[in-house]
């Protein structure tokens, strides 16, 4: 008789979920009957229905369909969504699956916030507060968040210009950021939804060490082999140079908030949790980047 499935993963078409997906199945070994996967466009997770993983519709814009998604389900991993192009709107949307999940009688949530939200000063942070508060004070018995400091891969969005122009303008100063892979977080994010923890928890997710924008550069011209210059700018005016650039002026400050968080020391700290956690260690930064960056860089 077939298991009940009881663990959904939100998101699932996304690099994340679809990250979460892998670990679940290929690395707790999961059985796939237990697992539902939900997205916008379930047609695109065809893959996943043929390894046995059922497939939901959920739009965080319907509460209806999410709690069609969220019935018979136990343990629950909301990935947060990438809803910033209108303020408010994805803590809407995280309210909204909260409260689905509530009234489904899902027993533990998993939430991927960044860490300690309340007072981060990264721009979209209020977004995490909100929904982490949402998720204490509802009836949910148990819950995990998980607050996921920066992506590893992030850098992959910003590095490319700055080798290109050989100036790497920022307003970080000497701020550290503790990089993790996103691969490092899908796996966290799967122990979490997986394991049998019924309580209340909040652990936050950083890699190894804490590198400033000065020793990224330094890796980047090793690895890379073209000159790159780190230019300390004002916050204002880094905003105004994008700007300028042509992003948006809301991207802009967006992309500003995380130079300031790592200012302020927002983005570093230590891997204690994600080891409690997974029983790894993290991938090392310069490892990945020596492996992964470097190549995507040069490609």
């Amino acid at each position: 008789m077939a298991q009940a499935a009881d663990i959904l993963v939100t998101g699932a078409s996304g690099h994340l979920g679809r990250a979460v997906l892998t670990h679940l199945l290929d690395t707790l070994k999961i059985p796939a009957d237990r697992i539902v996967a939900t997205s916008r466009k379930p047609e695109e997770l065809e893959n996943l229905r043929a390894r046995g993983v059922e497939l939901r519709k959920a739009d965080f814009d319907d509460a209806a369909s999410l709690a069609a998604a969220f019935a018979g389900v136990k343990r629950l991993l909301i990935i947060s969504t990438d809803a910033l192009d209108e303020p408010g709107k994805r803590l809407r949307q995280h309210q909204a699956a909260v409260k689905a999940a509530e009234a489904a009688g899902v027993a533990h949530i998993v939430y991927t916030s960044l860490p300690n939200a309340k007072t981060s000063l990264v721009s979209f942070a209020p977004d995490h507060a909100g929904t982490e508060a949402a998720i204490a004070s509802s009836s949910i018995p148990g819950h995990t968040i998980l607050g996921n400091t920066w992506y590893a891969e992030n850098l992959l969005h910003s590095l490319p210009n700055a080798l290109a122009t050989g100036n790497w303008y920022t307003a970080a100063g000497d701020g550290g950021t503790s990089y993790i892979t996103r691969n490092d977080l899908a796996l966290a994010a799967a122990v979490a939804v997986a394991s049998d923890f019924t309580g209340k928890r909040t652990l936050n997710l950083f890699g190894s060490k804490a590198y400033t924008v000065d020793e990224v550069a330094e890796l980047a011209r090793k690895a890379i082999g073209k000159p790159l210059q780190v230019v300390q700018v004002p916050v204002e005016g880094l905003i105004q140079g994008m700007i300028g650039a042509g992003l948006p002026e809301p991207v802009a400050h967006v992309y500003a908030s995380f130079d300031t968080a790592t200012k302020a020391g927002n983005l570093a700290g230590s891997p204690d949790d994600f080891k409690a956690l997974t029983g790894k260690e993290p991938e090392p930064f310069e490892q990945w980047f020596s492996k992964t960056g470097a190549a995507a860089l040069s490609a």
